[in-house]
């Protein structure tokens, strides 16, 4: 799977999970090109939401629903995630 595809896919599971008023996901796998941990096909994201829903919960609630929806990704295709909501 490439980048590309990968972004579309947690794009909509995301928005089908979550009231989301804005969301921005970045590929930020360059940043760990030269670390030992790095694997090809593994990728690390970065996610901006801004969402009434998200932040009317706690930030571990919100992370843990996020990770949930994404497990499949999370297991297969996604080494790092970071989120980051507003």
């Amino acid at each position: 799977m490439d980048i590309n595809q990968l972004i579309t896919i947690v794009k909509k599971k995301i928005q089908s999970e979550i009231s989301i008023e804005e969301l921005k996901i970045e590929d930020k796998s360059f940043l760990h090109k030269n670390h030992k941990t790095h694997q090809d096909g593994k990728f690390h994201l970065k996610i901006s939401i801004k969402s009434d829903e998200l932040r009317s919960i706690s930030k571990i609630n919100s992370n843990k629903k996020i990770y949930k929806i994404l497990s499949e990704e999370l297991k297969t295709y996604i080494h790092s995630l970071q989120i980051l909501i507003s």
